[in-house]
This record gives structure tokens, sequence and C-alpha cells, in this order.
């Protein structure tokens, strides 16, 4: 029959405290015979020393006035409270003095310590019979000599002391093992209880994000514990994957929404080009027309692809060090004929050099979003369209990299949308672009571990490109 082990002892938490118990059991009862044989080692030890200075004052009085003397000295001894054992036999273990009216065969047969504790009688136990025989005997370590005439003298020590020890000892760490043993259990109830409780409660939280639903999270209590660490570190790796696949799906509504558009203006044009007379000319601004389209796309679907690694976190792009000011004004000289063109004033206000670790060609490509967004939309509103690049130190440090315009702006609601991807407020999407200016920008600014933000002028309105303090500590040290 196969033995079933209980559903709780599957648990890691409670084989965890059942290992702990054994153990514990194991170390105290080691601890228990340790200590009462220790105490009891001690106390015989210091009972012989006591037994030979004894059995050498004996020696002394007999040497003095021999057995006479020997005799009274040992009837004044025994007479004394708490005295120790006193014996003088004749040769055939007849006993003649002291204070033992019997012993326990064989002992006085061999000279010396005895091996083992024996058992005998005192004088003066007035017990019954059957008291003596259900009372356990008396227990005794003794030095048996043999004088030069034969006789036998034993001086010896109760171990009633020792035993007394021995049995406290015993009690009080029975006792505290047990106390200890209590207080384990206890703990165990009510912590591992809850411990387990948490861990239930985790585990309800994992199969229903397991069961499709990204929007929830695993449980938090406050507490700060390993349980609570984990479960904010795993929350915030659920919010990240959830705004992934959220993005994920937009994207691919987005790419058949905003790519329909060129991709029949390209299947149009070819169309026609084949429906039109064999002339060359219609031929060569037909495959212009396409090439201008399929670059387009390419330029499209490589900002898809650059966005996805920047939010991934696994771009290969590397970081150095670089002057933003530099930066600025290299992207100002490039629009500054395409503003003139559209009617647009477009200035750069840098003071001085600001070094930052960061990316030359993506911060770059996020600038230049910024500002052909800028000039795009403000062109043609108002009397006198302007856009200003503006470099400054940051509050209460790193840098601010700021894009103004006194353009149309975005409305407060949609300032958070806008960053998306596809997302283009002009409903009839007469501008050219495709609606990843903004999202590249701030998902270069977010590998930077800075951010982008967008704030009204009235009018007009205001990118700023914020980067961290790290990114100037980077190059300071």
């Amino acid at each position: 029959m196969r033995l079933r082990v209980p559903a709780i002892m599957k648990t890691t938490a409670a084989r965890l405290s059942a290992l702990f118990l054994i153990l514990f059991a194991l170390c105290a009862t080691v601890l228990v015979f340790y200590m009462s044989s220790l105490s009891v080692r001690m106390l015989t030890t210091q009972t012989q020393e006591t037994v030979a200075v004894e059995a050498q004052a004996l020696a002394r009085a007999y040497q003095r006035g021999g057995l006479p003397s020997l005799v009274r000295f040992v009837g004044t001894r025994s007479r004394q409270p708490g005295a120790n054992l006193y014996l003088i036999a004749e040769p055939s273990g007849r006993i003649l003095a002291g204070n033992v009216e019997g012993l326990e065969p064989g002992v006085l047969e061999v000279d010396g310590w005895t091996e083992r504790p024996f058992s005998y009688r005192r004088y003066g136990d007035t017990a019954s019979e059957d008291e003596a025989a259900n009372r356990p005997s008396h227990k005794a370590v003794a030095l048996v000599l043999r004088l030069p005439n034969q006789m036998i003298l034993l001086v010896g020590r109760d171990l009633g002391e020792p035993e007394i020890v021995r049995d406290i000892v015993n009690r009080s760490l029975i006792l505290a093992f047990g106390m200890m043993g209590v207080g384990a259990l206890l703990i165990w109830f009510f912590v591992g209880r809850h411990a387990l409780k948490r861990i239930d409660s985790v585990s309800e939280a994992s199969q229903r994000i397991m069961g499709g639903d990204l929007t929830g999270r695993l449980p938090v209590t406050g507490a700060g514990d390993e349980f609570d660490r984990l479960s904010e570190n795993l929350n915030v790796m659920l919010a990240r994957i959830a705004r992934l696949n959220d993005g994920l799906k937009q994207v691919s509504d987005n790419i058949a929404h905003d790519l329909k558009t060129p991709l029949t203006r390209l299947r149009n044009r070819a169309e026609a080009a084949l429906a039109s007379a064999d002339d060359p000319a219609v031929y060569r601004t037909a495959l212009e027309a396409a090439i201008s389209e399929s670059d387009q796309l390419i330029r499209t679907f490589n900002a898809i692809l650059m966005i996805s690694r920047l939010e991934a976190g696994y771009s290969a792009e590397q970081t150095s060090r670089v002057d933003l000011a530099a930066i600025v004004a290299g992207v100002v000289e490039l629009y500054e004929p395409v503003a003139e063109e559209q009617g647009v004033v477009l200035e750069a206000v840098v003071d001085g050099e600001a070094l930052v670790s960061a990316n030359r060609e993506l911060v770059a490509q996020a600038l230049s979003n910024i500002v052909d967004n800028a000039i795009k939309y403000t062109a043609g509103h108002g009397d006198a369209p302007k856009v200003v690049v503006s470099l400054t130190p940051g509050v209460p440090s790193g840098f601010v990299l700021e894009v103004a315009d006194n353009g149309p702006g975005v409305p407060d609601e949609d300032k958070d949308r806008v960053t998306e991807r596809f997302v283009r407020l002009e409903q009839s999407r007469t501008q050219p672009g495709s609606g990843l200016g903004l999202s590249l920008a701030k998902a270069v600014m977010e590998f930077h571990r800075g951010r982008l933000e967008l704030s009204g002028r009235n009018p007009g309105l205001s990118v700023q490109m914020i980067f961290p303090e790290e990114s100037r500590k980077d190059e300071q040290g």
C-alpha cells in the first residue's frame, strides 16, 4: 500500500519547517545528553578528589595509632552531618565499623576505585522492608584499601548529588526543548500559513494572467518583504509586456490603415502607366513616382523598426561623448532652407557647449523630426510663423533641448496620444508624414534615460527633450 503524503507537506514552506524542526530536535537532544553527562562527570571527579583526600587522612590516623586510632577516627567522621561513607571490615567481609550497614556483593573484593557505582544501605535507614524494596537503592563510588593486617578500609561518597544535578539538567533542558518546539510550531502555524496564503494569491493571479488577462497584477501587501519586492518587479514586467502588446496591436492596425494609401497610390500609378500610350516619358514619370513612394515606405518601416528596438531596450546603438550644441547647430543649418522656403523663421538659442553621454545620430534624428513637424505645422499659421530651437541647463540638473513654435499647438487631451505611433491629429492627412516622428523622439529619449515633454505656449507648442543628470555625470567622471 502506497503511503500518501499530506497535501501540506508538498509545499516548500512546510518541508523547510519540518526539516528545521527535526534538525533543532536533534541538536537539542545532543545538547541535553552532553550537558547532563558533563555535569555528572564534573561532580564525579570532584567526589573522587574528596574521597582521595579523606583516604589520606585515614591513612595518617592509622599510621599514628594503628587500628584503634583508625576505628575512633572513622566513628567520629561517620557521625558528622553529610559524612562520607566509611567502612572497616574483616578480610572475610564482615563489617566491623563505619556508617554502612550493607553493600552490593563483590565491592570489597577488588582494591582501588570501584569500576562502577554500587548499591549500599546506611545505618539509620528506618523504612520498612516493603518501602525499602520499592525505593531506589543508594548509589555511591568508593576507594577500597587493604591495610597491612589484611583488614579492609572503604571510603566513599554518595552519588545522590550528581544524580539530582543530572535530573535537574535533564528536566530543564527537556522543558526548554518542549517550549522551543511549541514556539517553532506556533511560528510555523502563524507565519508559515501566512506565507502560504500569499503564495496561493500570487499563484491565482498568475493563472489569471496566463489566461490572457494582462491587466491583472500580483498582490502587494505593503509589508516590504521579499514577496512584495518580487510582486512589484513582476508587476513592472507585466506592465511593460502589456504596453508592448498594446503597441504591437496598435502598430498592426495603423500599418494596415496608413500604409494602405501609399500602396494603393503606387498600384494606381503603375496601372495608369501601363494603360497609357507607349510614351517613354510617361513610363519614366511613373517609375520615378513609384521609387519615391517606395522610399517613403522604406523610411516608414525603418522608423518602425528603430522605435521597436529602442523601446525593447536592446538597440545596438552606442553612446559616446557628444555636444548637444553642435547637434542643434547642424540640424538648424540643415532645415534653414526648408523653413525659409515655407516662410518660417528658424532660430537657434545656445549658450555654450553641452556635453552628454548620448548617441549623436539618434539625438539628431529625434531633433530633426521635431523641427520638421514644427516647420510643417507652423507654416502659413499667423503673420510671423517662427520656430526657436534652444538649449539650456536643466532644473535641477541635466540639459533641456526645446523646440518652440507659434503654430496651432496640440490640445491638452491629445498631448499623450500624439507621441503614439501613426497618430496624426490632422484628420484630412493632407500633410506629408507617417505619424512616427514624435514616437521616434520619445523612444530615443527613453533610450537615453530621459523624457519627452509637450506643453502649450498659447499660441504654439513646446517640445522638450530633457536629458537627465546621469548623462552629464557619465562624461564628467
